[in-house]
């Protein structure tokens, strides 16, 4: 397990301690394979967010706050069905309403989407109660009912498939008798009336391409990693490489990850950076961070230098300034995709006559200028 990634280890990390109720970092480094400062630092990050209470020699759940509860786990059922008959509101030690927040992670890309939910909740007096998902073991609408059940008035939903939320989802999330908006996800249907703030990662892309493309590069690679982000990153890229008339015959590839075993993923990237390699590319668009600091050292290894020889820019912006050459990264607006959503639902909830238009907000990702694509930082 020395190759899992953070966000492996990190998911791993709760369930054990919902599980058991305390997590002993001798005991879980030598199960991972890892070493026990890895372990610690997984812990400080998790304490950062919240998630988890450091005591000596590892970790117990943290205690909720007046503005948030720990997750929602509700007990395994064969099958959704109708949503519990809800209990009276709960409300906010102001009076606020209380908001359900459903996330597939609480470890990668979604702790800055939560921070943004609870800091428009706070400036509104409302409260958040959170349910967990799992892109491995999907619990979307037992999470949903789980949450509706807890005296939720309105909900915040991230599922676990791809970007367009299929339309028997969207149906089952109005039978839920609640107004919810969706984060990081629209409809299939895209007239289909529905509230929703997303980050435009097709923009993001666009972005990044046409950053190298004005440094000189007329090849731009593209690896990305299976997630529900990565058809819109290859959208934009399609759309970046017709418009600014680059080579199309530029490496493309889909790693499939995060599902990959460690060694197959790694053969993923071998034949990226063969590739490039192959076709004289010296440019790449890389989603995400890790995948990116992965083909760096793939690159290293065959004595090519970043950015001297192969510019790389990274999709997330999550670890990217921590790699050994900091990365130049597409930073999606995920703190801001949490706190808009949350004054939307808000909105909705204070105007119960529905009087209210319906938004649908796409917010634009930020480049981040680095070392790693030979620009000077911005």
């Amino acid at each position: 397990m020395s190759e899992m990634l953070v966000a492996q280890r990190h998911e791993l990390l709760l369930r054990e301690l919902r599980a058991k109720g305390v997590v002993r970092i001798t005991e879980v480094a030598a199960r991972y394979g890892v070493s026990g400062g890895t372990i610690r630092r997984d812990l400080t990050e998790l304490a950062a967010a919240g998630l988890v209470t450091k005591v000596r020699g590892g970790a117990v759940p943290a205690e909720p706050s007046a503005s948030s509860a720990p997750p929602a786990e509700p007990a395994p059922q064969h099958s959704p069905g109708p949503p519990s008959p809800a209990r009276a509101p709960a409300q906010a030690p102001g009076g606020g309403p209380t908001l359900g927040l459903l996330v597939p992670s609480a470890t990668y890309y979604y702790p800055q989407v939560v921070a943004g939910v609870r800091a428009a909740a706070e400036e509104r007096g409302a409260r958040v109660v959170i349910g967990l998902t799992s892109y491995a073991e999907p619990r979307d609408l037992r999470q949903v009912a789980a949450l509706r059940a807890s005296g939720t008035v309105g909900l915040l939903v991230t599922t676990t498939g791809n970007h367009h939320l299929p339309t028997g989802t969207l149906a089952q999330l109005r039978a839920s008798g609640v107004p919810f908006v969706l984060m990081e996800r629209q409809p299939e249907e895209p007239y289909e009336p529905c509230e929703y703030v997303v980050s435009d990662h097709r923009q993001g892309a666009y972005t990044a391409v046409r950053h190298l493309h004005d440094l000189g590069h007329r090849r731009v690679a593209l690896f990305v990693n299976g997630s529900p982000t990565a058809p819109l990153i290859q959208e934009g890229y399609r759309a970046a490489v017709g418009r600014l008339g680059l080579d199309p015959s530029a490496p493309v590839m889909d790693s499939g990850r995060p599902l990959l075993a460690p060694a197959e993923a790694a053969s993923r990237y071998d034949a990226f950076v063969e590739a490039c390699v192959a076709g004289r590319t010296r440019a790449a668009l890389v989603h995400s961070d890790h995948d990116a600091i992965e083909i760096m050292h793939r690159l290293r290894g065959r004595g090519l230098r970043t950015p001297d020889d192969v510019a790389l820019v990274a999709y997330d912006d999550e670890i990217a300034e921590l790699a050994e050459v900091p990365l130049t990264a597409v930073a999606p607006p995920k703190y801001e995709v949490g706190a808009q959503a949350a004054r939307l639902l808000l909105d909705r909830l204070a105007a119960p006559d529905d009087g209210l238009a319906e938004r649908q907000l796409a917010l634009r990702p930020r480049l981040i200028v680095r070392r790693s694509c030979g620009a000077a930082a911005a």
